[in-house]
C-alpha cells in the first residue's frame, strides 16, 4: 500500500467517525472535527503542504515511485 493511499482511507475512517459523532448527537465536536478536516483539505489544496502525507510518506513508499517499479 503506499501513502496517497493509506492517506485517502484515514480521511474516510474521519469522516465515518464525524457521523458517528453526529449521529449520536455529539455536534459541536463533529463539527469541530469536520471544520479541521476541512481546513487542512483547503491547505494542501492551494499550497500542495499536507503534513499527514508527508509523515505517511516517510512510513510507507509513495505510489509515485510504486508505479515507477513495475
Amino acid at each position: 500500500m503506499c501513502a496517497e493511499k493509506i492517506q485517502r482511507i484515514i480521511q474516510a475512517i474521519i469522516l465515518g467517525f464525524v457521523m458517528g459523532l453526529a449521529g449520536m448527537g455529539m455536534l459541536k465536536a463533529a463539527f469541530l472535527l469536520q471544520l479541521a478536516m476541512m481546513l487542512m483539505l483547503l491547505i494542501a489544496g492551494i499550497t500542495g503542504f499536507c503534513p499527514s502525507l508527508i509523515i505517511l510518506k516517510k512510513i510507507f513508499p509513495s505510489c509515485e515511485s510504486q508505479e515507477k517499479e513495475s
